[in-house]
């Protein structure tokens, strides 16, 4: 059970300037935008309108004085708050409730929010760590681009305690910089590689091929089916990097590993072989790790999109973007480790419709 974050809200410096027409605290402001998104809402009128009704249950735990704040102030406040400060808050008090990520599987991955696009093309593109255990996410690092991920990377892994972690990445965090941080850390590593290292690439190719053609490479296989689709995957571990010439530059390697996914839906069958770097000698968790990385994509990026619509909503100032991306991701938090039901959006129903709910949802407590 999480403790409630709404105290850390208060900590928040206030991006306005004392005068007459400052009407409303900035800790009343962002708890009206935290309840009505836990509540369902994903547009400012519809935050003003939430607040309306709900007034009096929500003056139960902050003042909002002089009323409910017009979506355009809501707007405009979340479009000024800092948004390091405000990641600096929520990273606190994730470490609060998680003082340790020893033995826990950490993924980092990238998300683009597509409702941030501007006219020129570019978007917000989120660089998250996501306790895959928990299923709750531990911060987020915002870049330009996906390509801008090589520098996110090494700033979002240095806010996090990682002794005793394994993380896990895509191709992209494939650097001999980035793996010698974690490393330094004292935390294992599995990493996909592409063609964004050659040399590495191709001899981790060749010296896996050759293993399995010799009859020393050992196959693990597992098969999912589910909604008209089979997948086959096989995974194999290989501690031999004498083929590996490039090994000396990267800080930590243990062993290689290939994953081979054959996926039948309906006629058509698809083949997919990646490839990883690794700290990790033991085959089993080894695929277990890779398995498990893309829960990131499934527990985090897809609930985010159909569950509070995080890719539709429109807002090309980026400070307002990242603000409300955090929002979101400490409401899905809460909802993980607070709340009871089938399923997120049962839970978001439950929190729109039942005030009592909401609150224990929020500051902590047995849900009856």
């Amino acid at each position: 059970m999480f403790a409630s974050i709404v105290p850390h809200f208060d900590s928040l410096t206030d991006p306005r300037r004392d005068n007459a027409n400052k009407l409303h605290r900035l800790g009343d402001i962002v708890f009206l935008v935290f309840c009505a998104i836990l509540s369902g809402v994903t547009d400012w009128v519809g935050m003003e309108l939430w607040g309306e009704i709900h007034l009096d249950w929500l003056r139960k735990y902050v003042r909002l004085a002089n009323g409910i704040p017009a979506h355009d102030t809501l707007m405009d406040v979340f479009g000024r708050i800092n948004c390091e400060q405000f990641n600096a808050l929520f990273i606190r008090w994730v470490q609060t409730e998680l003082p340790s990520l020893a033995d826990i599987h950490i993924a980092v991955d990238g998300k683009t929010i597509r409702g941030s696009r501007d006219y020129d093309g570019s978007a917000v593109h989120l660089v998250t760590a996501f306790a895959c255990q928990a299923r709750v996410v531990l911060t987020q690092q915002a870049c330009a681009e996906k390509s801008n991920e090589i520098t996110a990377i090494p700033e979002i892994l240095s806010m996090l305690e990682l002794r005793g972690a394994t993380v896990s990445m895509d191709a992209m965090g494939c650097q001999k910089n980035i793996v010698k941080q974690i490393t330094d850390a004292k935390a294992d590593f599995v990493i996909a590689v592409k063609d964004n290292q050659p040399k590495l690439h191709e001899q981790i190719c060749a010296s896996l091929d050759k293993a399995e053609q010799c009859g020393r490479l050992d196959f693990h296989e597992t098969e999912d089916k589910g909604h008209g689709r089979v997948e086959i995957r096989s995974v194999a571990l290989s501690t031999n990097l004498d083929d590996i010439f490039v090994k000396r530059d990267w800080s930590g390697l243990k062993a290689i590993g290939v994953v081979e996914s054959i996926r039948a839906v309906g006629d058509k069958v698809s083949t997919e072989k990646r490839h990883f770097i690794t700290s990790i000698t033991d085959p089993k968790r080894f695929a277990e790790t890779v398995r498990a990385h893309w829960s990131i994509e499934n527990s985090q990026h897809h609930v985010l999109d159909v569950q509070f619509s995080e890719d539709a909503h429109r807002s090309r100032e980026k400070n307002t973007v990242k603000n409300l991306a955090l929002i979101r991701r400490i409401v899905l938090n809460l909802l993980r480790v607070n709340a009871t039901g089938k399923s997120i959006r049962e839970r978001k129903l439950r929190a729109a419709a039942d005030d009592a709910y909401r609150a224990r949802v929020i500051f902590g407590g047995s849900v009856a």
